[in-house]
């Protein structure tokens, strides 16, 4: 008999509670990843606030099925308070579940860090106070955000509607507003963003980072698998 497959948790910010579809694209069927939704009202701190309470009892649950890590795979839910917040959930995270927790917002911090990109430019689905709240989030841990643009969607699931070819010509144009750019990163774990990723890495020469993948890179690793992929990701599932 073959070993089981690795148990994964996810929390994502949708009622529907599915597992975001970047998972088979990555990784196949290497791991089994579960989630539950949290079922925010819009991506707005206002959309956050009634569930942000609910995170750590998601995380009990999702234990309790057997995941062995979990993550929160919701970027601005995870960084629009700042670091320390941030930091805590994943705090409270493990103690409630006594098994490796992480955020998306983690995973983003972890990714730029591995590829070496400090200046990056930065394209989101975001509504501008979440744009402004990333800016000071990555500058607090030592990033300079070099350019940032959001398309100003709020309802949930709208940033899954985001054509390829509309997220590169936003990332293409917050690379050129300023130079000095070491990578590109798209924020929003609804984004869909492995085309994309491929693209600008192919036309800018330069390392390009989403959210979602960054977020199922973080918490294969902190399940203590390999967190590589020969199918999707760009660079940054290059590196162990």
């Amino acid at each position: 008999m073959s070993a089981p497959r690795p148990r994964i948790g996810l929390i994502v910010p949708p009622a529907h509670g599915r597992v975001p579809p970047d998972a088979p694209l990555l990784y196949g069927e290497r791991f089994d990843f579960i989630a539950r939704g949290l079922g925010i009202d819009g991506v707005s701190p206002r959309g956050f606030a009634p569930v942000v309470n609910q995170i750590v009892d998601h995380a009990r649950a999702l234990r309790a099925d057997g995941a062995q890590a979990i993550s929160l795979m919701g970027t601005s839910l995870s960084f629009y308070q700042g670091p320390a917040f941030t930091d805590q959930l994943r705090d409270a995270m493990q103690q409630a579940t006594g098994v490796p927790c992480t955020t998306m917002s983690h995973a983003v911090v972890s990714a730029l860090q591995a590829l070496g990109v400090q200046r990056v430019a930065v394209a989101t689905s975001y509504i501008d106070e979440l744009n402004q709240r990333l800016v000071v989030y990555l500058g607090a841990l030592g990033f300079e955000v070099t350019a940032i643009e959001g398309l100003g969607i709020e309802p949930v699931g709208g940033a899954a509607e985001v054509s390829t070819e509309r997220l590169v010509a936003l990332s293409r144009k917050v690379h050129a507003q300023a130079p000095g750019a070491q990578g590109i990163f798209m924020s929003c774990g609804g984004l869909l963003t492995l085309d994309a990723i491929a693209v600008l890495e192919e036309q800018l020469g330069l390392p390009a980072i989403g959210s979602s993948p960054s977020g199922f890179r973080d918490v294969v690793r902190a399940a203590g698998e390999d967190p590589r992929s020969r199918t999707a990701g760009g660079r940054l599932f290059t590196l162990a």
